[in-house]
């Protein structure tokens, strides 16, 4: 990952949270950049098994959706308020929700595929900022040990492990709605 300096921010903040607005001057540079409670967040571009598991999940996303609902993958902004906007791998919303721009409400379905660069993020202050927001259900997919984890969001607004499922095992999901998923599947030719 490439080095920012601080001349690269200079009158960005000058000493005060980052907002959604200071992302638009962030270069162009294949980085995603995100926040979370104005603190900036920084990932290098993902790896072509993280894209695969990414897709392939989209794939088998979009051809269970009923009408109402509406499947997005990387880059698309959750912005619920102007010091948070993240850009989940995949996510689920309701059609009326969404803008031109992002979704500024919760999703019903929030999807991360762990690389080592992004693994501390997704399992504790993503995870942390998607129950804050009431994601009523969050996915992680480690593409390497090839396991889904699912996490459903409890009335007291805390993430409850609802399943853990590897390789060839099946995930029959009911939120945001009935849905099969197969983590091996999600490896396309990379299962070969």
């Amino acid at each position: 990952m490439g080095v920012m300096t601080a001349e690269a921010f200079t009158g960005l903040t000058s000493g005060r949270a980052f907002t959604v607005r200071d992302l638009e001057a962030m270069p162009d540079d294949g980085h995603r950049y995100e926040l979370i409670d104005g603190t900036l967040i920084v990932s290098p571009a993902p790896g072509w098994r993280h894209q695969t598991v990414a897709g392939e999940l989209f794939v088998v996303l979009r051809a269970a959706r009923p009408d109402g609902f509406v499947v997005v993958a990387a880059p698309f902004a959750v912005q619920p308020s102007d010091s948070t906007e993240l850009q989940p791998d995949v996510l689920v919303g309701r059609f009326d929700d969404f803008t031109e721009k992002n979704l500024p409400v919760a999703p019903l379905l929030v999807v991360e595929v762990l690389s080592p660069s992004t693994a501390l993020n997704d399992l504790n202050y993503k995870k942390a900022a998607y129950a804050r927001m009431g994601v009523a259900s969050y996915w992680v997919i480690d593409p390497v040990s090839v396991t889904l984890t699912v996490f459903e969001l409890t009335s007291e607004g805390a993430y409850e492990l609802l399943a853990k499922v590897s390789g060839d095992e099946i995930f029959q999901a009911d939120k945001p709605y009935p849905v099969t998923v197969v983590p091996r599947a999600l490896l396309g030719q990379l299962a070969d």
